[in-house]
């Protein structure tokens, strides 16, 4: 069983700490550019890839998404009793404590622990909260009126599309399903590779209140998330993703936000590498209850 953990969470340790190593060698790595290729490309792809590609189980995706909503759900009432009561400011942190890096360690540990499976269902999971953290998420930073403004990213489209191809039960063109499935085939390469150059490139600020913040993420999500496995019944691979993509730290895309819109981006970098610090070291114990 040791091993068989180990077999799931090294992959996802060795290629973080590749694109750690290559930024702490001082490579160059435009964080923007890959940013961009993977939000705007890449992941897009990869979900319609994935969704157009697995219609046998249409059934389980819906109910991932559904219970997808009800954990952010969850997730924001229960961070903002808490920030409510330590007296921090919901806009710098509710986004954080909300939205998990279901996308560059969520999906790798899915399918390492659950085969193409469990990265269907992992990015179910991943089309809800990085649709939300790009439009609410992006909204509590900025502050604006309303969060149309994110809805011209291709995520939600892509999604929306899968969807419906994946109900119908309709085939794209061929040459569509490779093209996308092709591209797609970045995503998670470059997801962990960048999130390693993250966490090499972001400091630690206010240690006490940051790591307060961080074992916040990792407990609200991961009670959240067992608790909405068992409100819809999941077993298996659905039980176990669930559990394993509530639990992700804080998602990168905060820092991004809290940087573009001057929201403590210093803080919120402590926070991401900090929770993604707890998220590696607590990874084995989450694999094996997962897989329970």
């Amino acid at each position: 069983m040791i091993l068989e953990i180990l077999e799931i969470v090294a992959p996802v340790f060795l290629c973080a700490g590749v694109g750690y190593g290559w930024k702490r060698a001082k490579q160059p790595f435009d964080t923007a550019l890959v940013t961009r290729l993977v939000s705007m490309i890449g992941a897009p792809c990869l979900i319609f890839s994935t969704l157009v590609g697995i219609e046998q189980m249409a059934g389980d995706i819906l109910d991932m998404l559904l219970a997808s909503l009800a954990a952010v759900a969850g997730f924001t009432l229960l961070s903002t009793l808490a920030l409510r009561a330590l007296r921090l400011p919901l806009r710098t942190y509710l986004a954080a404590l909300v939205f998990p890096n279901a996308g560059n360690m969520g999906l790798p540990l899915c399918l390492f622990a659950f085969g193409d499976v469990g990265l269907g269902l992992g990015i179910g999971y991943f089309a809800v909260t990085a649709t939300l953290n790009l439009t609410l998420g992006n909204w509590f930073y900025s502050g604006a009126t309303m969060p149309w403004r994110a809805l011209k990213t291709p995520i939600p489209y892509a999604v929306a599309l899968g969807l419906v191809l994946m109900a119908s039960g309709a085939a794209p063109p061929e040459f569509l399903l490779k093209t996308t499935k092709l591209l797609g085939g970045i995503a998670i390469p470059m997801m962990m590779l960048s999130l390693g150059v993250s966490l090499a490139e972001l400091g630690i600020t206010r240690p006490g209140r940051t790591l307060l913040l961080a074992a916040l993420r990792f407990g609200i999500g991961l009670g959240v998330g067992y608790g909405i496995a068992l409100a819809f019944g999941f077993e298996g691979a659905q039980r176990g993703v669930m559990m394993i993509q509530s639990a992700m730290p804080v998602a990168v895309f905060n820092y991004l936000f809290a940087a573009l819109y001057k929201r403590n981006p210093e803080e919120i970098a402590s926070l991401v590498l900090i929770s993604s610090a707890l998220g590696f070291a607590s990874l084995p114990l989450l694999v094996y209850l997962a897989r329970l």
